[in-house]
């Protein structure tokens, strides 16, 4: 796959000193606090981690994505839920998967949900992103 070129319209910067067990701070001082290994692989847990911000992340492109492929569906009440998910590769290494579930409680049926899921998952920069890289699962629920 050919490498896409963008036309920059927005920078976000965050810079991080200490990796997982350390600092994090936006540009515009939005975003600072510390984080840390999650206590599911061996850290002290307590404080944010990568994978929760790459899931926020997702989430909130994935609906926007959502809202500019809905061809007048209501999404008042709609959600999106990321679960990114940490794990060994082989033979060593650690690696990413993602689940995406998107409630949309006004399209006329759960297949027409899905239709739009997977039309967002199309056109969301971060699945672009991801493409081909990581496993991503789209689902209507």
């Amino acid at each position: 796959m050919k490498m896409q070129k963008i036309t920059i319209d927005y920078t976000a910067t965050a810079t991080n000193s200490g990796g997982r067990n350390g600092h994090v701070r936006t540009d515009d001082g939005q975003l600072d606090f510390d984080v840390a290994f999650p206590k599911e692989i061996g850290g002290p847990g307590g404080k944010t981690n990568p994978e929760q911000f790459f899931a926020a992340a997702y989430a909130s492109c994935f609906g926007g994505a959502l809202g500019s492929v809905a061809n007048g569906v209501n999404l008042e009440d709609a959600q999106t839920k990321v679960m990114v998910h940490l794990g060994k590769t082989k033979p060593t290494g650690f690696g990413l998967a993602v689940d995406i579930e998107v409630s949309i409680p006004q399209a006329d049926s759960l297949e027409a949900a899905q239709k739009l899921v997977e039309l967002a998952h199309q056109h969301c920069p971060f699945s672009k992103a991801v493409r081909g890289n990581i496993e991503v699962k789209v689902k209507a629920v």
